[in-house]
């Protein structure tokens, strides 16, 4: 029996970008803005958060700002992030503090899902080994170092696994080397599934579009995983949710309502 209880999708950040970094060798020239989530998924047996954003001080302190997102080193620039977007405020609200949270489950380490950490500090943090290895090898500009080089309490993962009953690691590489989606089963209506970005858009997953960026351009392997997700809402009868969808994400039940 699912242990899962209640879900709510947190917006930390909007990031403007050409639509082709979501939708492979398709949608050049057309900006869309994207929302940067995160989801709180309270349980029976404590409290998961499924990404983390960006870290806050890399778009607010100017310095760190130019270090980070220097225009021709990273050409799609900082999302815009405001304080109050920042998880321990997004916590507040519900009355808790980062300490009340006891798992991370990081989809994968690029800046804008793993930035947080600094955040949520002393909290177990899980990732897959093949995503860690790849992000410190420094071959995509889309991961800064930084971000997942504190001495967290890692949980270095391989594979496919249950994070508690009703919430399970689904692997999903292609956009990058170690991706992995997350199956959460609420105590009402259908199974979801938080695709992360092995589908940023609805129109990856309707049109089986890859997204713009791929693991060492292995669009194959990444097309496979939304094939997969999209077999596994189809045999489970799962909404599969994109993740830097901004019409899909104005359908949820926005903070501080929540899914169950």
């Amino acid at each position: 029996m699912s242990q899962v209880l209640r879900l709510w999708p947190l917006l930390t950040a909007t990031h403007r970008y050409d639509k082709s970094l979501s939708t492979r060798n398709q949608g050049q020239g057309q900006i869309i803005e994207a929302p940067i989530l995160a989801y709180l998924i309270e349980t029976t047996n404590g409290r998961i958060l499924f990404d983390v954003g960006c870290d806050y001080d890399k778009i607010a302190e100017p310095k760190q700002r130019a270090r980070y997102y220097d225009e021709e080193t990273f050409a799609f620039g900082a999302p815009d992030m405001k304080a109050e977007q920042r998880l321990p405020n997004h916590l507040a609200k519900m009355g808790l503090t980062p300490a009340d949270v006891d798992v991370v489950f990081l989809s994968h380490l690029h800046f804008d899902h793993a930035g947080g950490l600094c955040d949520v500090c002393g909290t177990e943090v899980h990732v897959q080994q093949d995503e860690l290895d790849s992000a410190r090898s420094g071959d995509d500009v889309a991961y800064f170092a930084s971000d997942f080089s504190g001495d967290y309490p890692w949980q270095v993962k391989q594979g496919e696994y249950d994070l508690v009953p009703g919430v399970r690691a689904i692997a999903s590489p292609g956009h990058t080397a170690g991706h992995m989606s997350l199956w959460v089963e609420p105590p009402k209506g259908s199974p979801i599934v938080l695709c992360g970005d092995a589908a940023d858009l609805t129109e990856n997953l309707q049109k089986e579009i890859a997204p713009g960026l791929c693991w060492q351009d292995r669009e194959d392997l990444a097309l496979e995983s939304i094939r997969k997700l999209k077999r596994l809402g189809a045999d489970e009868h799962a909404q599969l949710w994109p993740n830097h969808d901004m019409d899909f994400f104005r359908t949820l039940r926005l903070f501080p309502q929540w899914h169950e």
